[in-house]
């Protein structure tokens, strides 16, 4: 893994983690799935008209437009949508740590659904990631957490798995900006159906929402995603998933800085474990040398 890629996972980590702090301002004052729809839309129409100024063709093959679909369905309508619903009730710092379980999700459908092989060392880190899970939701739980905003950020990652494993085939063919795009616009449309129907209009923009808003959608929303997908490209995506074992402590440090929120003693334990886990995980997949 050359420097360039180590500073651009670093970045993707750190911006990555930032958007739960974001997302947690932004979900207290406006309704959570209207405000995501306009962002993908936003960001997904700003994304396409860069995409156009750099000579980018909007023509994909029918296997990228079919993982295009997936991917912004899972990432942005699901992932994305229920992280923001869910942080209604749920902290930032911890949203960030189940979101960081990303990497064990993805081995876990590897091994059991594509019957990928695993070796005994991630099979342990598997274990080790649940047992890390376990020690957070249980006292997050024991102090009142409320525990279906808990169950959407896992339903949540379960779905960000489900696209990093589609990401490869979607970005194999280049147009890298417009695949961006269009998935955004796919989020932003599958959004709007439960959005109109379950939520009214009521926001409360004051200034610092307004900034969390821009903010979630040019850094998070663009500028993460494209870097996600050229760090797929770079080094593939099990070293690029490697990066997220750093989202539980930039995340718990950003919301702890800027939100005010409680750091307890298990949830570092449990963070501590988590991302021993994915480095294990991780550990595991690398080739065998001879």
């Amino acid at each position: 893994m050359d420097v360039r890629a180590i500073l651009g996972g670093l970045t993707f980590a750190m911006i990555w983690a930032s958007a739960f702090t974001s997302a947690r301002v932004i979900v207290t004052n406006a309704p959570p799935l209207t405000v995501s729809a306009i962002r993908f839309l936003l960001a997904g129409c700003i994304v396409l008209i860069i995409a156009r100024m750099m000579g980018q063709s909007f023509r994909l093959t029918p296997a990228q437009w079919r993982l295009t679909v997936i991917f912004g369905i899972c990432q942005n309508a699901l992932y994305l949508g229920l992280n923001f619903v869910a942080m209604q009730w749920v902290e930032a710092s911890l949203a960030a740590i189940i979101a960081s379980s990303l990497p064990l999700f993805v081995a876990l459908i590897s091994w059991l659904v594509l019957r990928e092989k695993v070796r005994p060392l991630g099979i342990v880190g598997l274990f080790m990631g649940i047992a890390g899970v376990v020690v957070i939701m249980g006292t997050r739980l024991s102090a009142g957490v409320d525990p279906f905003g808990v169950a959407l950020c896992l339903m949540g990652a379960l779905a960000l798995a489900i696209a990093t494993l589609a990401v490869r085939g979607a970005s194999s063919g280049g147009n890298i900006l417009v695949v961006v795009g269009f998935q955004m616009l796919i989020g932003s449309a599958a959004l709007w159906v439960p959005a109109l129907i379950f939520e009214t209009w009521a926001f409360n923009w004051t200034p610092v929402v307004i900034a969390a808003f821009a903010y979630t959608v040019f850094v998070p929303g663009i500028l993460a995603t494209v870097l996600w997908f050229w760090l797929v490209r770079r080094i593939g995506t099990v070293r690029a998933a490697t990066f997220h074992f750093l989202t539980p402590f930039f995340g718990v440090a950003i919301a702890a800085l800027l939100l005010g929120e409680a750091i307890r003693p298990l949830d570092i334990l449990g963070v501590a474990i988590i991302t021993v886990a994915i480095l294990v995980v991780q550990l595991s997949k690398e080739p065998v040398s001879t």
